[in-house]
């Protein structure tokens, strides 16, 4: 029978994949492309997603992969990363490698909990609650990565 926890891991599995699929051969040019509409950057929401997950590992009591300053660029409510402030875009590169070595360390963070943790208060709610919206938030930015990447000028459908 599967845990709460097993469900949370399967999601992070599942997003990491289609991220990996999504960004496959783009260049860093590619992850720059704004949407003719409000909205962010593959470039950006990589970034986001791994200050995102910098958050969880603090909720497990883990340090974030990036520090303040290094994530201050992709943190919720900064500003677009457009052509005019793309130098403090962090390399798709390092995007990858960062977003590899974030999901090796939040599988390692999430294995670590049993059942009973999951119950824990975190601020107002517990930590099943905030687990369970990370995983949602990440799955909800993936999502947006098909755009994207199409925008690039893929004209592919990249399935998981």
């Amino acid at each position: 029978m599967y845990q709460p926890v097993d469900i949370i891991i399967q999601q992070f599995l599942f997003t990491y994949d289609v991220l990996k699929a999504q960004t496959a051969d783009l260049s860093h040019a590619d992850s720059l492309r704004q949407l003719p509409f409000r909205g962010n950057c593959l470039n950006w929401i990589l970034g986001h997603l791994i200050v995102s997950r910098g958050r969880l590992l603090l909720m497990l009591g883990e340090p974030p992969l990036w520090s303040k300053e290094e994530a201050a660029p992709y943190g919720r409510g900064s500003a677009p990363i457009t052509a005019e402030n793309a130098d403090q875009a962090c390399s798709l590169e390092k995007l990858r490698a960062d977003l590899d070595a974030s999901q090796v360390r939040v599988l390692a963070a999430l294995q670590k909990i049993n059942p009973a943790d999951l119950e824990k208060p975190v601020g107002d709610q517990t930590l099943f609650y905030w687990l369970s919206r990370l995983a949602f938030h990440e799955a909800y930015h993936a999502g947006q990565t098909e755009q994207l990447r199409q925008l690039a000028g893929k004209d592919d459908a990249v399935f998981i």
